[in-house]
């Protein structure tokens, strides 16, 4: 007797067949997949004690977002799209301006938008830029980590250290009352190993913690400590290589893949987020080093030089897609980064050919898994693999007409197509409504943070509409 059978849907497995299963279904014993395939043969086989009629709908695997943000929930619009502007919200935020109360807030809102958007399994930096981590203290990934486990939704954490020169001025609040304190890398370091030590592959394999180090560049190698830079950043990543976590390193573009090869932390276990402006000899070093890349093409980043996305693949190099959300202009909708992600390469080409909506679709599922280690147990549909299924709503104007599911799904479908979500076996979204926690309370909780945090760091002039907002054909207020 299975637990669950979703039936009577169109089956997209993203399994080793592709295989595209008109009448189809999927049981679930647990937390594992137990059969998929046409529904009359997997409901004889297996009847169910509950029986989830998906007609009309797409059954998919849940989506991988393989870059995000822990934090960006809460500044999302701060600053009113200057780079300048948000990241001073950043930096104030990451080290001095927020409590636990905001990263569980930040980590409840977060995740509700992932789980009503599809993606079962997300990567969360703890903090924002590639070096404004919120390590002082356990305190602040713990209650992030509470955050996501209340929502149920797969995670994987990334923690690490900052940029020399240490020590870094954090603070702690006590209601109205701040205390300033120094941190070294030292205490950062000891803060990532009790995270890890605490929480990964915990709570039935669904947290996971991943090792972050700041990208390094030429201006890095020319600046006081860069030798200290380069040492912490290879104790980090012997730590990723001992415990066998993923290293991440985020913001790489032009230059930095060589630098990062130089110094010896490329390698399969190694995921390094925009890889933006990569010349031949990168792309060939991360083709020979097994190294992972994933492309975040909504993200500003993408708009400053582009990821040779393409060539990569040519070369051999796996690519998952990023939605770099929830950042100034961006949201966690896997749908949407996967569209832009076509346009964008093909615009570059002035060439449709380019980016088949099928493999954009395999960088948000199974290829995403590969890169975060975890396509044993996530990514595609398959017996033996865990029970993260989404069904989408295909039945819906903007999704007709009912013929080539695998195109809707990419070119036409949003986030709020999702109907059903499961994480684990267990239905955790249902005709577009969370089931296991209340979602005006977590709206309510993330708005209070934000004053709060918006009021400590006196932001308040980040929230005001920018003057040239109306009427211009160029923001020129936002040109550095």
């Amino acid at each position: 007797m299975a637990d669950i059978l979703i039936r009577n849907g169109t089956v997209i497995a993203i399994d080793p067949q592709r295989r595209i299963i008109a009448d189809g279904a999927v049981a679930v014993e647990g937390d594992r997949i137990v059969a998929v395939g046409p529904t009359e043969e997997v409901a004889r086989n297996h009847p169910a004690r509950e029986v989830i009629d998906a007609r009309g709908m797409a059954i998919m695997p849940g989506f991988v977002d393989s870059h995000a943000h822990a934090g960006h929930g809460l500044i999302k619009t701060l600053g009113g799209g200057r780079s300048d502007l948000w990241y001073r919200a950043c930096q104030g935020a990451y080290t001095v301006g927020s409590t636990p109360e905001f990263w569980h807030a930040e980590a409840q809102l977060a995740a509700l938008e992932r789980l009503r958007f599809g993606v079962t399994t997300g990567v969360s930096l703890l903090g924002g830029g590639d070096s404004i981590m919120r390590t002082d203290d356990p305190a602040y990934g713990d209650a992030h980590m509470e955050g996501v486990l209340d929502i149920g939704t797969r995670s994987v954490v990334a923690v690490g250290t900052t940029r020399p020169p240490h020590p870094l001025t954090y603070a702690r609040w006590k209601g109205s009352e701040r205390t300033d304190y120094p941190v070294s890398f030292e205490g950062q370091f000891a803060t990532c190993k009790a995270l890890v030590d605490r929480w990964h592959r915990t709570n039935e394999d669904r947290l996971h913690v991943a090792m972050l180090t700041p990208t390094l560049h030429q201006d890095n190698l020319e600046a006081p400590g860069a030798e200290e830079a380069i040492s912490q950043s290879r104790t980090v990543k012997q730590l990723a290589e001992e415990r066998g976590l993923i290293f991440m390193q985020d913001g790489h573009t032009k230059g930095s893949v060589r630098i990062a090869d130089d110094i010896s932390i490329l390698g399969p276990r190694t995921l390094l987020s925009h890889a933006t402006g990569l010349d031949d000899e990168e792309i060939a070093i991360c083709a020979r080093t097994g190294t992972r890349i994933v492309h975040n093409p909504s993200a500003v980043a993408s708009i400053l030089a582009r990821c040779p996305v393409t060539e990569l693949l040519e070369a051999g190099v796996l690519v998952a897609i990023g939605s770099d959300a929830t950042a100034p202009d961006r949201s966690g909708d896997m749908f949407r980064h996967m569209q832009q992600c076509m346009h964008y390469h093909r615009t570059h080409f002035h060439d449709p050919s380019w980016l088949p909506p099928g493999k954009v679709l395999e960088m948000c599922t199974i290829d995403g898994a590969c890169a975060l280690g975890l396509d044993h147990d996530v990514g595609s549909l398959e017996p033996g693999k865990k029970a993260d299924v989404i069904l989408v709503d295909l039945r819906r104007p903007h999704l007709y007409p009912a013929n080539m599911p695998e195109f809707r799904v990419t070119y036409f479908a949003n986030g709020n197509d999702v109907h059903t979500v499961l994480v684990d076996g267990r239905v955790l979204l249902r005709n577009r409504n969370p089931v296991r926690v209340d979602q005006d309370a977590i709206l309510d909780a993330a708005q209070r943070e934000t004053e709060l945090m918006i009021d400590r760091l006196g932001l308040r002039d980040l929230v005001r509409t920018p003057a040239m907002f109306w009427g211009h054909a160029r923001d020129t207020d936002l040109i550095e």
